[in-house]
């Protein structure tokens, strides 16, 4: 979409200045008012491309969180919705239940302290972490030669991530190993997205 970027900053160490123009190398700072999210390119001209991306890898721990008072609800969902945007916290919706329950994946326990840290803090929500057994994720790439993805047997969990990619979640790699020599043709798996 088209974007005007009024009052630009430019950064060099601790001094700032509002600038007109930029140049490659140059860091700036735009006032975001809720378009922009990381890894987003802004460009000049007609010529329209984008850069391929930050990789989200396949998260190691996964949980849920519970919360202690239940009418709490909104300020969890915009919390995780906060962390995931940050890229510090992973979010799989099972289409069964909805994005009411979401699993939350990371990549290294300690970023649930730190995210039950920050939601305690920041949004006020009192919850509880429950773990859940699985071990990785992966991304699923293509279209099955017949059926929809909803209906392969995979013998695993079959979730959406944030951007509503379906994703398999495995508790150990002998599943992973199962599920590929099973998969339906025209199905690849992927550790990163």
């Amino acid at each position: 979409k088209i974007v005007r970027l009024s009052h630009s900053k430019q950064f060099l160490a601790q001094d700032r200045k509002t600038i007109d123009v930029a140049y490659g190398g140059d860091i700036l700072g735009v006032h975001d008012p809720g378009h922009f999210m990381i890894g987003d390119t802004i460009y000049t001209g007609s010529t329209r491309f984008e850069f391929e991306g930050i990789p989200k890898f396949s998260p190691e721990s996964f949980a849920k969180v519970r919360l202690k008072d239940p009418l709490k609800r909104k300020q969890l969902q915009k919390g995780i919705d906060q962390l995931c945007e940050e890229g510090m916290v992973q979010m799989f919706i099972q289409p069964q239940v909805g994005a009411q329950d979401p699993v939350l994946g990371v990549v290294g326990v300690l970023q649930f302290d730190v995210m039950m840290y920050r939601l305690k803090d920041e949004y006020g929500v009192d919850g509880v972490l429950e773990r859940l057994p699985f071990a990785s994720a992966r991304w699923i790439k293509g279209q099955p030669a017949s059926g929809t993805l909803e209906s392969q047997d995979y013998r695993v969990p079959l979730v959406r991530d944030a951007q509503n990619n379906p994703v398999l979640l495995f508790k150990s790699d002998w599943e992973i190993d199962y599920c590929l020599r099973n998969l339906p043709k025209g199905l690849e798996l992927s550790r990163t997205h």
